[in-house]
């Protein structure tokens, strides 16, 4: 299908893109990677009368460190995300779940903050910015606001961000060290997670030091495993002995029953994939 008309402006600045957000008020959409709003505009489940393109806005692309944290820049292409060593050795976690986003079209052209505002509950990368305890740094017209993970996902499809504010970087704090994994349970190639797992551990002494656990596709926002993380302090990297500690994943979930498995399958794997993903984990 064809998308309903609308205007389109390219601005060069984040004030110009703010402003023009202002002046479109409800009618205004901003336009990232375009690999989620784009087939919602062909479908005509939405309808903008403004899209504002960031892509010539200097400032939102890249990748650097500050501190003890990793920054990521809203507009970064996915592929970008997966193959940096900076992300590599300082939050594996979001490169292996980068790597896992569907498929290499869609890595080149989508972003990775395209994809968190995005917030759908089946995407890949919210969990993992949860489970690392990100922080998400948010432009609008009264200035920058910085808003943590567990606050920024707020509901199906929706976030801490204002219809007139725009997310410029994320800031992760840095993991150096830590073995991760992302498992991600599909039944054909490029689907969304019917259940995905973000795991992230520090192993001392062939034990669980610290663990760090997110959940995706189990509710309608990315969910952090913390009783599973408090069970894993201390564990031997043992299969028998993960697996007691993540038998209870799934507590305290809600997740939907559709057509790919109803909500005690999501849960069911749910358990077998978060003991998969620390045991994997603890061997990288």
């Amino acid at each position: 299908m064809i998308p309903a008309a609308f205007d389109y402006a390219a601005p060069t600045t984040l004030e110009e893109a703010l402003t023009l957000l202002a002046q479109a008020g409800d009618e205004g959409k901003i336009l990232a990677g375009g690999q989620s709003l784009i087939p919602v505009l062909k479908l005509r489940l939405a309808a903008p009368e403004h899209l504002i393109d960031l892509g010539k806005i200097d400032g939102l692309n890249g990748i650097s460190e500050d501190g003890d944290a990793l920054v990521i820049g809203a507009m970064t292409p996915h592929h970008v995300v997966a193959s940096d060593p900076l992300v590599a050795r300082h939050a594996g976690l979001i490169q292996k779940a980068t790597q896992t986003v569907a498929d290499p079209q869609v890595r080149h052209r989508g972003t990775f903050g395209g994809a968190l505002v995005h917030a759908d509950p089946a995407g890949d990368l919210p969990a993992p910015a949860l489970a690392l305890e990100a922080e998400f740094v948010i432009a609008g017209p009264g200035g920058t606001r910085t808003v943590s993970a567990a606050d920024f996902f707020q509901g199906l499809f929706t976030t801490a961000v204002g219809e007139d504010e725009i997310l410029t970087q994320v800031r992760i704090p840095k993991t150096t060290g830590w073995g991760s994994d992302y498992q991600k349970f599909t039944r054909v190639a490029q689907q969304w997670s019917i259940v995905g797992i973000a795991a992230a551990i520090r192993v001392e002494g062939g034990a669980i030091a610290e663990a760090r656990i997110g959940l995706t596709n189990m509710g309608s926002v990315p969910i952090r495993a913390t009783a599973v993380e408090q069970a894993l302090v201390g564990c031997a990297l043992e299969e028998a002995a993960v697996k007691a500690a993540t038998a209870s994943a799934a507590e305290g979930t809600n997740p939907p029953s559709d057509t790919n498995g109803d909500a005690n399958f999501r849960r069911h794997l749910a358990g077998v994939l978060t003991a998969r993903a620390v045991l994997k984990a603890g061997a990288n």
